[in-house]
């Protein structure tokens, strides 16, 4: 595999991996948050509605579990093509 091939499939992978995750993201976000807010708030979690819980609280957390998940994909994929310093 060229250097020029090697770049492309990286490149390639880490979009897809990006992809997903900032799906997620939005989900979390826009969809938990203001979208299935309604649904969601005849749970209650912590004395709170879980609808409100998200769009407060819920949705941070998310987003620092997914920065993490990024860097430990990003890692295992920088091994993959051999790009670990």
């Amino acid at each position: 595999m060229t250097d020029k091939q090697k770049a492309t499939a990286y490149w390639k992978e880490n979009l897809k991996y990006l992809s997903i995750l900032l799906c997620i993201w939005f989900l979390v976000s826009f969809g938990a948050g203001i979208l299935f807010k309604e649904t969601l708030d005849t749970i209650q979690l912590g004395g709170f509605k879980l609808g409100f819980w998200f769009a407060q609280q819920g949705s941070i957390y998310v987003f620092v579990i997914l920065i993490f998940v990024y860097v430990r994909i990003m890692n295992k994929l920088d091994k993959k093509y051999n790009l670990e310093k």
